[in-house]
């Protein structure tokens, strides 16, 4: 089969950035997509592809140049997202659309144009990042817990969808974490949110990292179609 050739969209983010540096310790093939961030250096064997995931052409021509650059995606790992808060009654739909565009309805492509792939290949691992949030429901997040909430809709149907084949399709649910969408709230909220998670701290990447090594071994193709919540108990 060759080395395994891993999909990362939103690689420029916090987590993103660190699952780069974590698979290019390994031996794999990085497909790395950015939008606004500049990509940062790595090496030969990887490659940048930049997309608006918020334009369903764009999302088809990502997967035709990775295609046509690497020849297969091995691991989707659905990554890349967005938020745009405000309370149901007052968000605008457009920034509504714009949200489920990114964090649900691009997943949902990226599936679909790589899942024929995987077929051939006879191997996938399809990663889907979701969140907390969409378990617990947040004042204010209307979009961006609605998205992620379809994301675990959308695991559960792709993973039985796949099940007679060596391709699984799991979601990871993410509490808070010292990487990636915590940046953007303040000191001041970080101890908020702290103070209800019962491990009373944010989770490091580190857990994140290792939980989807262990998905993409041959050992892990008995589950699919499952939420894994990573969370410090959190939700449970």
């Amino acid at each position: 089969m060759g080395k395994k050739v891993i999909l990362i969209t939103g690689a420029t983010g916090g987590l993103g950035s660190a699952m780069v540096k974590h698979f290019e310790k390994q031996d794999v093939r990085l497909a790395l997509h950015t939008y606004q961030q500049e990509p940062f250096d790595v090496n030969c064997e990887h490659a940048w592809f930049k997309a608006d995931l918020r334009d369903e052409n764009q999302v088809k021509n990502l997967i035709a140049s990775i295609l046509a650059n690497f020849g297969k995606v091995d691991v989707l790992i659905n990554n890349a997202g967005i938020s745009k808060n405000g309370m149901s009654w007052k968000l605008a739909s457009v920034d509504f659309n714009e949200v489920i565009a990114v964090n649900l309805t691009a997943p949902f492509l990226l599936c679909q144009g790589l899942i024929p792939a995987m077929r051939t290949h006879q191997f996938g691992r399809i990663i889907n990042i979701s969140s907390v949030v969409a378990q617990t429901g947040v004042p204010g997040t209307v979009a961006y817990a609605a998205s992620k909430a379809g994301i675990l809709g959308l695991t559960k149907t792709v993973a039985k969808e796949l099940a007679n084949l060596p391709i699984t399709c799991n979601a990871l649910a993410l509490g808070y974490f010292d990487q990636g969408m915590i940046s953007e709230v303040s000191d001041e909220m970080q101890q908020q949110i702290i103070a209800q998670i019962p491990k009373n701290r944010l989770g490091g990447v580190e857990t994140i990292l290792t939980t989807i090594d262990w998905l993409l071994k041959d050992e892990s193709d008995y589950v699919t179609g499952q939420t894994i919540s990573l969370n410090g108990g959190l939700f449970t």
